[in-house]
């Protein structure tokens, strides 16, 4: 018996060492960290305080790290509704001291959750040099930040990160685009009054038919070791998550991830980069369906989403060689001023309570009022425009709720083979509209004039001009192809006969 065991080992180790594993230029390396909030902590994404109350799933910073020999790069998702800029310049400066890696390659992307912890809207200390009305309004009537949070928020993203960067493996790396076109819907609905409306409502007999697109693609990257275990995916997809299951959550991403580990047997980590989904969202405003429950909505984008991905990750071919190149630019973009006569309207209506009932008023009363504020302190805002080229793959960032319009643009105006947009990136700008949405047939509510949404409405153009720009500095690479068939040889013996009838 020993014999036999000691001839098979034997046989086995003489098979291997005429097999050798392929060889890789590419590292990679995944790791995730908690960010899940305390229960009680305000829940963002309102224009009034709200507070978490109960726990469905946890949130994760998602991190991926790509050393090519020559240089690195991250590409970081987390599960929060926006990242704030000094979270960003924070986060990178202890990375590049921690690891080396450069600032201007770690992209840092927010998923969007309305379910996450408290990272906006106000900032701890953003209005303190206003007056006593508008830090009132700002501190006790505003969505906030909490200060530990975020330098908790921005150590994990180090940690992240970090761990990262030791877990890299060479890796063999496939890129692909899947669709999916049931989940997600532009929220805006042109009307028979000519204007364009954001949820107008489910059988309103006013709305004519869209009035944008959506963007279908599913982008996925996978990482395998070269024993061709799945080490990491990269999934980037427009849709809002906002479909928040019940309680603290990474929202329907949490079912992505669980669809993808699930169907491929793995506990592999999913890092999600948000595309351009500044008007997209689960809503399907021409639909007379009822909506689904919120747990059965979340369950729905986020399978879907994943399933499509599983199915590009098991038909991907396979490389072994990604250059990895980056770009960077800071634009300087001005804010939309409200006029002294609208601030002057606004301070009157916020001097008095806010009302019972419809707040509407009141509550955009109140931006205008900080606005005003953040204007005269502020009338320029830091918008960062990054790309990160990963073999034929290119992300491009931008720090705004961006119309899809916008991320369609990039994708036909950029040379790579996989162009990738990821929104809320590196920063927070809020809502920029296409300049159409400005226009005699716009409207609604992204174009409202508010404290977290005030750029030119030339913003968007800026943005995707320059992302293009960026990335077509950088050279387009060949996407993987599947391994050719050996010249023909002979037919298979058992199938090259003519009919048999008797």
């Amino acid at each position: 018996m020993r014999l036999t065991t000691l001839f098979i080992g034997l046989l086995i180790s003489s098979t291997l060492a005429q097999t050798p594993l392929p060889s890789s230029s590419i590292k990679a390396g995944f790791a995730e960290r908690d960010i899940t909030p305390d229960i009680g902590s305000e829940q963002p994404g309102g224009y009034g305080k709200s507070f978490h109350r109960t726990f469905h799933d946890a949130c994760k910073v998602r991190v991926s790290v790509f050393d090519d020999g020559r240089k690195t790069a991250a590409v970081i998702g987390l599960d929060s509704l926006v990242v704030p800029r000094q979270v960003v310049l924070d986060a990178r400066a202890q990375i590049e001291k921690t690891t080396g890696i450069k600032g201007d390659a770690v992209l840092i992307c927010a998923s969007h959750s309305h379910s996450s912890g408290p990272v906006g809207m106000v900032l701890p200390g953003e209005y303190d040099g206003a007056s006593d009305l508008v830090k009132k309004l700002a501190y006790e009537e505003s969505s906030c930040a909490e200060a530990g949070y975020l330098l908790r928020l921005t150590r994990e993203i180090v940690s992240g990160v970090v761990a990262a960067n030791q877990n890299k493996v060479p890796v063999q790396l496939g890129f692909g685009f899947g669709h999916e076109d049931k989940v997600a819907f532009n929220r805006r609905l042109r009307m028979k009054n000519g204007q364009s409306w954001s949820h107008p409502g489910p059988g309103n007999p006013d709305i004519l038919e869209y009035a944008g697109p959506i963007d279908p693609q599913v982008g996925v990257i996978g990482a395998w070791d070269l024993q061709g275990q799945l080490v990491g995916v990269i999934v980037n997809y427009a849709c809002h998550a906002t479909t928040n299951p019940g309680g603290i959550s990474a929202n329907w991403i949490h079912y992505l991830e669980k669809t993808i580990q699930g169907g491929l047997d793995t506990h592999a980590p999913v890092v999600f980069m948000q595309g351009a989904c500044g008007d997209v969202t689960q809503v399907d405003n021409l639909s007379p369906n009822q909506r689904p429950k919120p747990e059965d909505w979340s369950r729905f984008v986020g399978g879907r989403i994943g399933a499509e991905a599983v199915r590009v990750l098991l038909s991907m071919p396979r490389g072994t060689t990604a250059p990895i190149d980056t770009r960077q630019e800071v634009l300087k973009i001005k804010r939309r001023p409200p006029s002294r006569k609208r601030v002057e309207k606004a301070l009157a209506i916020v001097s008095q309570p806010k009302p019972a009932g419809d707040t509407s008023e009141w509550l955009f009363a109140k931006e205008i009022a900080m606005l005003d504020f953040l204007n005269k302190t502020s009338p320029l805002v830091d918008c960062e425009v990054q790309c990160i080229k990963i073999g034929p793959a290119c992300f491009v960032s931008n720090p705004a709720e961006y119309f899809v319009q916008y991320g369609l643009d990039i994708k036909k105006g950029s040379q790579h083979a996989f162009t990738f947009p990821c929104e809320l990136s590196n920063g927070i700008v809020g809502y920029v509209p296409t300049e159409e949405a400005f226009g005699p047939q716009g409207g609604g509510y992204e174009t409202r004039l508010t404290a977290y949404s005030n750029l030119e409405i030339t913003a968007g153009t800026q943005m995707a001009k320059k992302g293009i720009e960026l990335a077509n500095q950088m050279a387009a690479e060949s996407k993987p192809e599947p391994p050719k068939a050996p010249p023909f040889g002979k037919p298979w013996s058992y199938g090259n006969v003519p009919p048999e009838l008797e």
